[in-house]
């Protein structure tokens, strides 16, 4: 069972997200929070495995509340849900260790396959909203395409293969299914390649998937 915490400041979104989760038998959401200090001593009390941030809530916000709860609890997942005016926010935020973004506005299939993927030890990245990071982050897009291919280029065949898989937002498991290894193989090489690529993170190396277009089941790949 996945236990998730879910904190936004609108009772009707958190409603909301909450009827879609429960819709999938292995996820439970243990507590919600309308603000991130209380998300963050809800954490502390029910020991979540994912914690879904709204990024602007009173008191506290998403991205501070992220910085603490990396301290707090530093075994969950965490995930901003965001909406399209928030790309400074999300700029942001990618240095921040969060898992994964996901748009309020998404599919609601979406949402529990970003919740199951983070909890797996992947990253959620809505292609919608790594698009928006792409431009966010500024420069002519051509230019940073190129620029993304030419860092992956020096990786091996089997490390671009788990790059463009975790771009497309699976799990450690479901990679290993995918190129018949073990867990504990996929693993080492997105360590691998963090460390060679100098990337913070996982959903950092989404966005880098994306932007060189390498991404499993791209069609403009």
């Amino acid at each position: 069972m996945i236990r998730v915490l879910l904190a936004d400041d609108e009772t009707m979104i958190r409603a909301g997200v909450r009827a879609i989760l429960a819709t999938d038998p292995g996820i439970e959401v243990v507590a919600e929070a309308g603000d991130g200090h209380q998300a963050v001593e809800l954490a502390r009390e029910h020991r979540p495995d994912v914690v879904l941030l709204d990024i602007r809530m009173p008191r506290l916000d998403g991205l501070g509340a992220a910085e603490e709860l990396r301290a707090v609890l530093p075994g969950a997942a965490v995930v901003m849900l965001t909406t399209f005016s928030e790309e400074a926010y999300i700029a942001r935020a990618l240095g921040s260790g969060v898992s994964g973004f996901l748009l309020k506005s998404g599919d609601p299939r979406e949402l529990i396959a970003g919740v199951r993927a983070v909890a797996g030890g992947g990253a959620a990245l809505s292609p919608d909203v790594a698009r928006r990071v792409i431009d966010t982050l500024g420069g002519e897009r051509f230019t940073r395409a190129a620029e993304a291919r030419a860092r992956l280029e020096p990786l091996t065949g089997r490390e671009r293969e788990v790059v463009a898989l975790l771009g497309a937002g699976l799990s450690n498991q479901e990679i290993a299914d995918r190129m018949y290894v073990v867990e504990g193989t996929v693993k080492a090489h997105v360590s691998a390649v963090l460390s060679r690529l100098g990337l913070r993170n996982r959903v950092q190396l989404a966005v880098l998937a994306h932007e060189a277009g390498v991404v499993a089941g791209d069609a403009g790949a």
